[in-house]
């Protein structure tokens, strides 16, 4: 649950930088969202979280 609420405001934060800084229209970010809900309804969700949460570990194993 945190790793997926970290996610959305991590992307919610490029998503917003685009907009501010790299001319990202309001039109391209609600099509972007609608496209993530729709997918997130089909039988691909379940692959695309575990993807997720494969990079989530590995990027949580790295020592620095």
């Amino acid at each position: 649950m945190i790793l997926s609420i970290s996610g959305v405001v991590l992307l919610g934060i490029i998503a917003f930088l685009f907009f501010r800084k790299d001319g990202l229209k309001i039109s391209h970010a609600l099509v972007c969202a609608l496209f993530g809900f729709y997918l997130a309804g089909t039988a691909i969700a379940p692959s695309i979280k575990a993807g997720g949460a494969s990079i989530a570990s590995i990027l949580g194993g790295l020592k620095f």
